[in-house]
């Protein structure tokens, strides 16, 4: 099995996961991720369409796959997966299944065998780009999944509802990750769960939620334009991940390509008022210009590693985002108290 990428470098290794029909290539934007842990839960993040992933960490497999109903959504996100060393034997109490089989069931390739490190080094150097994966020759065009409209790929196509509370929050689910439902559903909330583009501006809601999601954040354009909507109507909102960059777009500022982006649990953010460094998880290759931001917007985090944005907030309107995921699953929960506050300043008004 081969791995080409678009400057020409091609890296071969052996197979484990699903196999690619003769003639056929799997394509993908390449991009790494430096966590040690959390495989089953990154896999199943749907931040990760279209992208083919390379881990950094060495080892992968040794745990096995814990009941994928239990995952952060109810498939495998990612277009196919290169690792260094993938273990055969695994061993965990949760598992249910090694990782080779759960990729076959999902036909989803993967290699192993694969100078890792390298290959990193490349993507770092170089940047992230559009990459094959073949069992032959590559096709001559390599596509960039970041010309599809990725978030509409993920995202529900029915509202869908939970708990029954007297608060109610609207929750725009771009890719949204399960425990984001997790950790808003609360006694005395009902959390309503809308499709990217659905017009939630006709319901009646006393918050808004913007949930993570991949690819290019300007080609959410309806979902932009119903922030605003809420925006007009003075309605608290959090955003998350994607949700950060929609949420600027929509108070008018733009967002860039990062070079290689933010993926693993292990990226440091520093919130603004107080100097302090959260730990936090992360997955997107986009991100905020905080040059563009308008008057009476201000960064609220920032990355340690390269000063990229990690969070906004409004000077005086109850309307912030962050970049990293507070809800991370496995890990870190450093930043879990940003959905405390959120849901606890809605309490205090109702």
């Amino acid at each position: 099995m081969k791995l080409y990428l678009e400057d020409g470098t091609v890296v071969e290794g052996k197979s484990f996961g699903a196999p690619v029909k003769t003639g056929k290539q799997v394509h993908g934007e390449v991009v790494f991720n430096t966590g040690m842990v959390g495989y089953p839960e990154g896999f199943t993040d749907p931040s990760y369409a279209g992208q083919i992933l390379v881990c950094t960490y060495p080892l992968i497999g040794n745990y096995g796959v814990p009941d994928v109903k239990t995952l952060e959504s109810e498939k495998i996100q990612i277009r196919g997966l290169i690792v260094s060393e993938y273990c055969e034997e695994y061993s965990h109490h949760g598992a249910k299944m090694s990782l080779a089989k759960w990729l076959k069931d999902s036909g989803i390739p993967a290699i192993t065998g694969v100078d890792t490190r390298a290959l990193t080094k490349k993507l770092r150097e170089r940047g992230v780009m559009p990459g094959q994966i073949s069992e032959g020759a590559a096709a001559k065009k390599f596509n960039d999944p970041n010309e599809e409209n990725l978030v509409a790929a993920v995202s529900p196509k029915k509202k869908r509802v939970y708990g029954n509370g007297s608060l109610k929050i609207v929750a725009v689910d771009c890719g949204m990750k399960e425990n984001i439902v997790r950790s808003l559903v609360r006694p005395g909330i009902t959390l309503t769960r809308v499709p990217w583009d659905y017009d939630f501006t006709g319901e009646k809601y006393d918050a808004l939620f913007i949930s993570n999601g991949p690819g290019d954040p300007t080609k959410c354009s309806p979902t932009i334009k119903h922030i605003q909507s809420a925006m007009r109507d003075n309605k608290p909102i959090l955003g998350i991940c994607l949700g950060n960059q929609l949420l600027a777009l929509a108070a008018g500022a733009s967002t860039y390509k990062l070079k290689y982006g933010h993926r693993a649990q292990n990226q440091p953010a520093i919130e603004s008022t107080t100097g302090r460094c959260y730990i936090t998880s992360q997955n997107h290759g986009f991100a905020v210009d905080t040059k563009t931001l308008p008057e009476g917007w201000e960064e609220w985090f920032s990355n340690a590693n390269d000063g990229s944005n990690e969070g906004i907030r409004h000077k005086t309107k109850p309307w912030r985002s962050v970049q990293f995921h507070p809800e991370a699953n496995p890990g870190p929960t450093d930043t879990a108290w940003i959905f405390d506050d959120f849901v606890n300043s809605l309490k205090k008004k109702v």
